[in-house]
């Protein structure tokens, strides 16, 4: 019977835990989904959003059918196409 006891009193605490920490997460998440870093897609197009604070320009390579090229992309969100036509973009690591 104690051990019941204890068990109940364990899964209780951590679900109490879980839930506190995946509230004060919520807002973060939100924020996030609406403003995500790098490549991200409408359901019309596509855009890469170079988040910094140091106002860099960076090289994306863009993938697309056929030979993928680059694109200099200043810090907040640039449009790079249809949805349709860009399968994706990645930081090169490289500034321009």
């Amino acid at each position: 019977m104690a051990m019941r006891r204890s068990l109940s009193v364990v899964i209780g605490a951590v679900a109490l835990v879980l839930g506190a920490t995946t509230a004060s997460a919520a807002p973060a998440v939100g924020t996030a989904l609406m403003n995500p870093c790098g490549f991200y897609e409408t359901s019309s197009d596509a855009y890469y959003q170079h988040c910094t604070s140091d106002g860099s320009r960076v090289i994306v390579e863009v993938e697309v059918f056929g030979p993928n090229y680059e694109r200099c992309v200043a810090p907040g969100t640039t449009w790079l196409g249809s949805a349709g036509k860009i399968d994706g973009a990645f930081y090169t690591g490289r500034t321009c």
